[in-house]
């Protein structure tokens, strides 16, 4: 186990420094600059700004500086919202996201994998037609009109939720609705057609044989191994709830990390989607370890090499 880890580790440090060094050059091959747009400013100006942030450098040695700074912490300035540093932008706006977030992971499992188990139960039933179909729904319907949908039934019609901010815990129930569909919907899939496989093994016609009743052996024996394509999608999910849904946050004007990463990259604010990619791409890649390590202690058959 230990050597596993280590090994993941190394990979992981490697896959963030891919990452970091696609983003930095795909970003710099753009035209334009992070102070172009700012027309109030003289050309004069401009390139004083670019010196002061060393943008006026060849683009190997920024890059060079920028790797040295971010081995030792330092993520640099934004570019764009003077007087604050990236990583003080990531460590304010990242618990916002992430309360959203965990409040939609939460959700996704507690409504997910016990309807995903009632529709391998009730297999060709109406039930199981009625969660396919929302199922379906879910992943095929985008977020964005998720979105929309709720404001305005709830926001604009009915008026009992607010639809900006994050004032009140009123606030937090159609973003976390909106993030959660469809993972909720995804997880009911997996379930779904994971259980029935795990219902048509050899060890459920043992325990049924053994006089075993049928809800001891689908908690007990069926769940357990259906569970694990679950939490196969943990990782990405985790990732993608905890850090903001971009287009959820961006609706519901609420004031968290996705949001923060669609308005660098509308500005250029170079330093911070560097920043901001490193720090999703670490925290992905963490939850994945994670998610392996878990994967093992469900089932200690998985040999982690």
């Amino acid at each position: 186990m230990i050597k596993y880890i280590v090994k993941r580790i190394l990979l992981a440090i490697v896959t963030i420094w891919v990452v970091a060094t696609l983003t930095f050059f795909l970003m710099n091959m753009v035209p334009g600059g992070p102070f172009m747009a700012e027309k109030a400013i003289s050309p004069a100006a401009q390139a004083a700004l670019a010196a002061k942030y060393g943008l006026d450098k060849p683009l190997h040695e920024q890059y060079l500086t920028y790797m040295k700074d971010a081995l030792h912490g330092d993520l640099g300035d934004s570019l764009k919202q003077r007087g604050r540093t990236v990583s003080g932008i990531i460590s304010t706006k990242f618990p916002v996201s992430a309360k959203v977030g965990g409040l939609a992971v939460v959700v996704s499992l507690l409504i997910g994998v016990p309807l995903g188990c009632v529709a391998a139960y009730k297999r060709g039933k109406v039930l199981d037609s009625v969660i396919s179909v929302v199922s379906t729904c879910g992943i095929a319907v985008p977020s964005f009109v998720i979105c929309t949908v709720l404001m305005y039934v709830f926001g604009v019609r009915l008026r009992i939720l607010p639809t900006l901010g994050l004032t009140g815990w009123k606030n937090y129930i159609m973003p976390v609705a909106a993030l959660s569909f469809y993972p909720t919907a995804y997880i009911m899939r997996l379930m779904r057609s994971s259980m029935l496989d795990a219902l048509g093994q050899d060890y459920m016609r043992t325990a049924k044989a053994k006089g075993l009743s049928q809800s001891v052996s689908i908690f007990k024996h069926a769940l357990r191994n259906a569970i694990l394509p679950v939490v196969t999608y943990l990782g990405p999910m985790i990732t993608y709830t905890l850090t903001g849904s971009f287009i959820v946050e961006k609706i519901f004007t609420i004031p968290g990390l996705g949001g923060e990463f669609i308005g660098a990259i509308t500005s250029r604010d170079y330093t911070l989607i560097m920043g901001t990619t490193i720090f999703l791409a670490a925290f992905m890649v963490v939850m994945n370890v994670v998610v392996d390590i878990v994967y093992k202690i469900i089932d200690p058959r998985i040999q982690l090499k």
